[in-house]
């Protein structure tokens, strides 16, 4: 019989799940402002906006100093680690910025995917090398959640056993190190969007993945009242002929949820996986209506559906910054409606309807 050790006190526990609930509050989602400098420079190239650390900082805070109305909208906000030590114009760190604002500050600690050996092409995270430490100094500096991204792709041979409970393991790893040190971990398992596969299969892999990854945390004795999954919604494939409507979407995607994660978890924040920000908006609303019960909070962690139209709008030019907010603003409410199934669309924004697609996409 296994025995667990206790490696958390009831105090710790409670902080966790009281960190946890604030940023899937009703009407909350999150932020993913965490993209690495290879991805914002692909995203300044879109605009003509040069790849600098000045810029990348003068963009985010655009998005951070929005006002108020994004404070009911936005729970929390997961930054990179070069974004987390830079500070606004008036010289306050951005951690303590956000704080200040209400919003929960987390932090990407995964170190990009890497080749996972005697597969077809298929890929493991690295960074567990180190993490207990900057797990530690992170909680010092201000974050309060973190993020691991795992990556697995769905075609005729995967994603395979080996892969699924490698990553599954390697989550549940950095989910208990994160624990440790008071910081609740989100776990994200991505399944890409990548391939002609239907509805059904996307249904299926998840499901067999979701599974996987809650064995793996109960095995490592993770607590799951202190944590979050970051899910892809249940779509088909992107070069899939048959075009699916959001309600099919919302019944395979809480269907496969039911099916795999616990109750205990109090949040599920999905990644919009390159859907337009319109389409992630509305799948969103579509499983908030969904007339199966749901028993954790169904909301979003974005990036790029969060902040498309806001990069259109800003284009790198600083008279721009206004436009810029205006639309993130759009976004964010839209979403906060979404969370609470009270969503109207209204036709698109400057990027609304645009597909952010990116074949195999990477951080």
């Amino acid at each position: 019989m296994p025995h667990a050790y206790p490696f958390l006190t009831p105090e710790q526990k409670k902080e966790l799940s009281d960190i946890a609930q604030r940023i899937v509050a009703p009407g909350k989602g999150i932020l993913a402002a965490d993209e690495s400098t290879g991805s914002v420079a692909k995203r300044f190239q879109s605009i003509n906006a040069e790849n600098t650390e000045e810029n990348r900082r003068l963009y985010r805070q655009l998005l951070f100093t929005a006002d108020d109305r994004i404070t009911p909208c936005i729970g929390g906000v997961i930054l990179f680690h070069e974004t987390m030590y830079q500070k606004t114009d008036d010289g306050k760190p951005f951690p303590q910025y956000l704080k200040e604002r209400g919003m929960v500050v987390g932090i990407k600690v995964d170190k990009g995917v890497v080749p996972l050996a005697g597969t077809n092409g298929e890929t493991t995270t690295q960074g567990l090398d180190g993490l207990y430490e900057r797990c530690a100094q992170y909680k010092k500096d201000g974050a309060d959640f973190a993020k691991w991204r795992s990556v697995l792709k769905i075609t005729p041979t995967t994603p395979s056993h080996l892969a699924i409970i490698e990553n599954a393991n390697v989550l549940a790893r950095y989910a208990s190190i994160c624990q440790m040190h008071g910081i609740v971990p989100i776990v994200e398992p991505e399944i890409l969007p990548d391939g002609d596969h239907d509805l059904k299969r996307c249904q299926y892999i998840t499901e067999k993945v979701l599974a996987a990854v809650y064995k793996a945390l109960s095995d490592h004795h993770v607590y799951l009242e202190g944590t979050l999954l970051k899910p892809n919604m249940v779509t088909a494939g992107h070069s899939c002929s048959h075009k699916y409507n959001s309600q099919e979407i919302a019944m395979s995607t809480v269907t496969a949820l039911r099916r795999t994660v616990p109750p205990a978890v109090p949040g599920i924040t999905f990644l919009s996986g390159g859907q337009s920000e319109e389409e992630a908006t509305v799948n969103l609303n579509s499983m908030n209506q969904c007339p199966l019960h749901r028993p954790w909070a169904l909301t979003f962690s974005y990036g790029r559906a969060l902040q498309a139209s806001a990069l259109k709008a800003w284009g790198g030019k600083k008279e721009n910054g206004k436009a810029c907010q205006e639309e993130f603003v759009k976004r964010a409410l839209a979403n906060s409606q979404a969370c609470v199934g009270k969503y109207v669309s209204s036709g698109a924004s400057a990027a609304g309807g645009e597909s952010l697609f990116v074949a195999n996409h990477a951080y």
